[in-house]
């Protein structure tokens, strides 16, 4: 069986080869090698999960139901996500360019990876994978709270679209897009891929990166060479972050209601141009997000 293994599936590389960028999942291409490892991801991260995880995504995998010993089907995590908060997994064939992205959270839609990565490196992957996307996010999708920061995103990036858009100068939006884009990509990352949550007088983990790395949840919370700080939209929105080691920074909200508070006022920074120049660094905008953004449809 040819498998879904990450950088190693046949079935994704034809679809990318035809411009598919949103797939169906193929569940019986699943080898048993993949089932293994996802069974392997998830029953050694389950008791860190219970000390580290915050209790909204604890009760998300309850409500998920998630199979611990199969990949699931997407499928039938949508039967039971959906009736709670909208929100649906979209599988992808790869990478999603950035409004693309942020318009599916916008429209309750999120871009899911379906391959799991090879059993023989579960400890890094530069690449999202199932494992990353479904265990990592999706659990967070059954929030209320936290779905409707989501969307709130995806509306911020609609209004970045419409300045950058009613801009005459070519050059000027394609300066502009790169910021605003780049403002974007590391308010993300340090929130819902890395972010850390105040639980009564302790820290605990909402980001989906850590949420799914079984050597960064216990790094994130325990190790004194973290620097853990209340987040700052003008820092956040400035630091830059690298993508191929332990976050070495990290923010914490209060709530997911103060998430949602600082995805409004990122969105009034957009159209009041308080993010047309932010500090240069990682991470990369390509010329594909520059143009999803120049020609997306308002």
């Amino acid at each position: 069986m040819e498998g879904l293994t990450t950088t190693k599936a046949p079935f994704i590389e034809k679809a990318q080869q035809d411009g598919q960028r949103f797939i169906h999942q193929p569940y019986e291409l699943y080898s048993e090698e993949n089932h293994e490892a996802w069974k392997n991801l998830y029953a050694r991260i389950q008791d860190r999960w219970e000390r580290y995880a915050n209790p909204k995504f604890l009760e998300g995998v309850g409500k998920l139901n998630l199979d611990p010993n199969r990949v699931p089907k997407i499928e039938e995590i949508n039967t039971f996500l959906k009736p709670l908060t909208g929100f649906s997994a979209k599988p992808v064939s790869g990478y999603i360019p950035e409004f693309i992205f942020f318009d599916c959270l916008r429209n309750r839609d999120f871009p899911t990876t379906i391959t799991v990565r090879d059993i023989s490196k579960l400890d890094y992957l530069p690449e999202p994978d199932m494992f990353h996307d479904v265990a990592g996010h999706v659990p967070m999708h059954t929030d209320r709270a936290f779905a409707d920061t989501l969307v709130r995103f995806g509306e911020c990036a609609l209004s970045a679209a419409m300045v950058i858009q009613e801009l005459k100068d070519k050059e000027l939006q394609v300066q502009r897009a790169k910021s605003v884009i780049k403002a974007m990509a590391r308010f993300f990352w340090f929130t819902v891929e890395f972010g850390l949550i105040r639980s009564g007088k302790d820290l605990r983990v909402y980001g989906s990166g850590l949420l799914s790395s079984y050597g960064e949840i216990t790094h994130s919370i325990e190790s004194p060479e973290v620097q853990r700080y209340p987040i700052q939209l003008e820092w956040a929105v400035n630091q830059y972050f690298e993508i191929d080691h332990y976050q070495p920074l990290l923010f914490i909200v209060d709530s997911f209601d103060h998430l949602f508070s600082l995805v409004d006022e990122l969105e009034k920074w957009v159209k009041d141009g308080k993010v047309n120049n932010v500090s240069p660094g990682e991470p990369f905008v390509s010329d594909i997000d520059v143009e999803s953004f120049l020609t997306a449809k308002l």
